[in-house]
């Protein structure tokens, strides 16, 4: 899974990273967890919606809290997903993200950042909910089981999309009948960070910092 992530990179250098003309006003995040506002790209451009996808049909918007994630082994197949499968594809930027892992009886948090320094792209899906009163756009990020290297903390990750796949990704033409896989150990890098991120409401640089203890 993946339940809390980070983007703190200056939108220009996003913008160029994407291809974009232009990117909406965001805070940097060094803690985002699900039903906040987080920054996608999709064809049209970049966008700001709320994490956690709430399909078209949903009867309510509450459904969106346990949708942050789809998977990636039933994304094409699932209610909740397959309409936007097909047809409202995301990228979603993050500079890394965080995993849990029990050591001694408690949860240790580590972040994984890519190994080369860029933005990650996570696979994502958006919707857009609609009700008399209420115009809602939201979002969700595609998992995958864990690569060789993630393994060592936990079993799943997010799908990562190279920048050569961007554009094929966002369009459909690429995954239709390819399984969604784990990207490349030498990809991304690993690091055990302090236990404060296990609290959504704290959020500073120092969260993504090494600890030792």
């Amino acid at each position: 899974m993946c339940g809390r992530y980070s983007l703190h990179s200056n939108p220009e250098v996003v913008a160029l990273l994407f291809g974009l003309s232009q990117v909406p006003a965001w805070q940097p995040r060094y803690n985002i967890a699900p039903t906040a506002q987080v920054l996608i790209v999709r064809e049209s451009g970049a966008a700001l919606v709320r994490w956690g996808l709430v399909p078209h049909w949903a009867k309510d918007p509450t459904m969106g809290a346990r949708l942050n994630n789809a998977r990636a082994e039933t994304v094409a197949t699932k209610p909740s997903f397959r309409d936007a499968y097909r047809a409202r594809r995301c990228l979603i930027p993050a500079n890394g993200f965080y995993e849990w892992k029990l050591e001694n009886g408690l949860k240790q948090p580590y972040y994984v950042h890519p190994a080369g320094g860029a933005l990650f792209a996570f696979a994502g899906l958006w919707e857009q909910w609609n009700d008399p009163h209420l115009s809602l756009e939201t979002c969700t990020i595609i998992t995958t089981e864990a690569n060789a290297k993630m393994a060592a903390v936990h079993d799943r990750m997010p799908v990562i999309v190279s920048p050569a796949e961007y554009s094929a990704w966002l369009s459909g033409e690429t995954y239709r009948s390819v399984p969604l896989l784990p990207c490349p150990d030498s990809a991304i890098d690993i690091r055990r960070v302090s236990r404060a991120v296990n609290n959504a409401r704290n959020e500073d640089p120092g969260l993504i910092e090494p600890d030792e203890a």
